[in-house]
């Protein structure tokens, strides 16, 4: 067993893989994981990455406690798209539970490795702000042609943008997050979706 520096002190290792298609093998992954010390071992077998159904990865992130390390073969196994990916890695750090990628290299369990984490919330900070941004640009340019953009919406961007961040980083459910702003569980979700944020 090929121990990596640091994660001897984790609680428990627990390992994620996934493939695209039904015809992908997970050896390689499984390999891996088994190969680092995973006690436990989540998969998702023929989920693609761009799906928000991941059964596997939703059961993972649920079983998962403080001092806990989450391991993943590769970075693209893990993630939707670099907002979901870095939102993941915070809300590892806002959980306890420590996060390595074993052919990035990425490992939180060291000193120098727990630089990630500040790294991936900063990434997250930026593509929330381009999104705002796009689409304040986007209302103005609308508005400028005399377009009609019809009734307001029950939620503007910032708070979109901060439910958003709540749910990925905190683990917030719809549920909770409608009761926060005072409108249903589908306006969220509506809300989510209109500005292509992952669920």
């Amino acid at each position: 067993m090929n121990v990596w520096p640091g994660l001897e002190n984790a609680t428990r290792r627990i390992g994620y893989a996934r493939v695209s298609t039904p015809d992908q093998k997970l050896d390689m992954q499984l390999d891996a994981l088994n190969g680092v010390g995973c006690k436990r071992i989540f998969t998702d077998h023929g989920v693609s990455g761009g799906t928000d159904q991941r059964p596997g990865l939703e059961e993972a992130l649920a079983c998962l406690k403080p001092g806990d390390a989450f391991i993943v073969l590769r970075l693209c196994r893990l993630g939707r798209s670099t907002l979901h990916l870095s939102d993941l890695v915070v809300r590892f750090r806002n959980e306890g539970v420590h996060f390595c990628s074993l052919a990035e290299g990425i490992n939180t369990t060291t000193i120098g490795g727990k630089l990630v984490y500040h790294l991936f919330a900063a990434m997250a900070e930026f593509q929330r702000d381009v999104i705002r941004e796009n689409t304040v640009t986007g209302l103005k340019a609308a508005r400028d042609r005399g377009q009609v953009l019809g009734r307001p919406h029950k939620l503007n961007e910032y708070e979109v943008l901060n439910a958003h961040e709540t749910m990925m980083q905190q683990g917030a459910s719809l549920r909770d997050l409608a009761l926060k702003y005072g409108v249903a569980p589908s306006t969220i979700a509506r809300a989510f979706k209109r500005f292509g944020l992952d669920v």
